[in-house]
């Protein structure tokens, strides 16, 4: 709350004592960060790290006993000139000589650096737009700028680590995809092999999550994109989180056609079928309503699937009647989670391929 109080009028200085005068209290100390901090906040790898200082001694300054490396803000910011440097294809042992050279003096005007910035190509988020994030993602963003494989799939698993799949899709993943995909839109042909390095090891960080054991006889979720629809790292996304939840599923990848998606449908009797669509070029509202009249099971037991709608494609609402949007990760966890799944006596538990009719 604003204090809106008047100004109270300046004390008199009080006297004072004598006998000799208190020595003024030392500063206190500025952070200072683990070798794996700044690590995920440059975007690198804590090997690198390590081999930059072994190589070309620019580690910090002081070591904590026990010989724990400690890296002051002066020590992290020649680290990020020299990452700068080498973003711009400088070689390291030059981008180092540079960076030690420059320490504690501010560079000439004609020489001097580019305030770092999300445009900048050396910048915070490595020339993407990302705006307020958190730092993994922008030291992520660093990364797949410079095509740096290895530190890309070090960085999420990390994440993936630290902070469960959910959040580490949410709030590292995908808004680094995002910003990729509005950089590429903005800059003709640019950026095209960032985006696809970064989404095939986001892929494969995602295929790394081991998913728990479901309970035997457990009705799948079907998931899959539409026909013509090739995103796919969302429904990627929550195929993992359920499988982390020990929820079965059937993923279906990529521009399932029509007749077969039908048809697995028929087959799996799943409790719910996820289908995707990222533009409304390839939302198809005939196929979800088909998909939605699909009854499977014996007769006189015959049962259906819930049918959930992801992606921006199909509008803010339900476009097909007894359908579910599904909106964000975490809340399409749980609304699969509240499905019901069909009795566990019917036909579709564990019954073999081919069993269902239309």
């Amino acid at each position: 709350m604003d204090d809106t109080s008047p100004v109270p009028p300046a004390q008199p200085a009080l006297p004072q004592a004598d006998g000799p005068a208190e020595a003024p209290r030392a500063a206190p100390p500025e952070a200072a960060l683990s070798t794996g901090a700044v690590a995920r906040r440059l975007g690198v790898s804590p090997t690198t790290v390590r081999s930059w200082e072994r190589r070309y001694a620019i580690g910090p300054a002081h070591r904590e006993d026990g010989r724990h490396r400690r890296w002051t803000p002066q020590d992290i910011a020649r680290l990020e000139l020299m990452c700068r440097l080498t973003a711009q294809g400088v070689p390291p042992a030059e981008a180092a000589r540079t960076a030690l050279g420059g320490a504690g003096e501010p560079p000439g005007p004609a020489e001097a650096p580019a305030p770092a910035s999300d445009e900048a190509p050396g910048g915070p988020g490595g020339g993407l737009p990302l705006g307020p994030v958190r730092p993994e993602c922008r030291g992520l963003s660093r990364a797949a700028v410079r095509l740096d494989a290895p530190t890309v799939a070090e960085l999420l698993d990390a994440a993936l680590a630290e902070h469960g799949l959910v959040t580490a899709w949410e709030e590292v993943m995908a808004p680094t995809l995002h910003a990729v995909g509005r950089k590429w839109a903005t800059a003709g042909e640019r950026y095209v092999e960032v985006e696809h390095l970064l989404s095939w090891h986001v892929s494969q960080a995602l295929h790394r999550v081991r998913p728990r054991p479901a309970p035997p006889h457990t009705p799948p979720v079907l998931l899959a994109c539409v026909p013509g629809e090739q995103h796919t790292l969302p429904v990627e996304a929550l195929n993992a989180a359920l499988g982390e939840r020990g929820i079965p599923t059937r993923m279906f990848g990529a521009a399932l056609p029509a007749e077969a998606l039908h048809d697995a449908v028929r087959r799996t009797g799943p409790r719910a079928v996820v289908l995707w669509a990222q533009s409304r070029a390839t939302a198809d509202q005939a196929l979800a309503r088909s998909l939605a009249r699909i009854e499977w099971g014996l007769r006189g037991a015959r049962t259906q699937s819930a049918l959930l709608l992801a992606g921006p494609g199909w509008g803010a609402g339900a476009p097909v009647p007894g359908s579910v949007r599904l909106h964000g990760l975490r809340s399409a966890v749980a609304v699969i989670a509240a499905q019901a799944p069909p009795p566990a006596g019917s036909a579709a538990a564990g019954a073999a391929p081919g069993a269902y009719g239309s």
